[in-house]
């Protein structure tokens, strides 16, 4: 089978695993990211994230920004082909907000939340590495 997007043999597979991988963080980090520019901080505390109300309002709003816009990022530039380098720099920026989540998640004892940090550490960095190194997706 042919891979339409970058023209190789082979590669269909590769790139089947990363659009699942970009769809996952696209869904997660934009409930996510959404949620935090929605919400108040108490409202984000009972939900579960009870960093809200020990940060700055405005680093929590920033932070639900950058997650909308890295959602944003790991889909459509690879999706329409106009700048697609831009998806491993997304998928950068979620590999660093989870590696900044788990040092305070780890800083305030919240352990049982670090296995999800693991996994969605995994896949951006699965993203990142895929879409540079085994199925980059050429511009148009």
């Amino acid at each position: 089978m042919t891979d339409v997007t970058n023209g190789a043999t082979g590669r269909s597979g590769w790139n089947i695993g990363l659009w699942v991988a970009q769809v996952v963080l696209a869904v997660m980090y934009g409930f996510a990211g959404f949620n935090k520019v929605s919400q108040s901080m108490e409202g984000l505390a009972a939900m579960g994230m009870g960093y809200a109300v020990d940060f700055p309002e405005l680093l929590t709003r920033f932070i639900g920004t950058m997650e909308i816009l890295g959602a944003i990022g790991i889909i459509l530039p690879a999706l329409t082909r106009i700048m697609p380098r831009l998806t491993p720099l997304a998928a950068l920026g979620f590999s660093v907000i989870q590696v900044l989540a788990m040092g305070v998640h780890i800083s305030r004892g919240e352990f049982m939340v670090l296995p999800m940090n693991l996994v969605l550490l995994a896949l951006s960095l699965f993203v990142l590495w895929g879409r540079e190194r085994k199925a980059p997706i050429s511009p148009r």
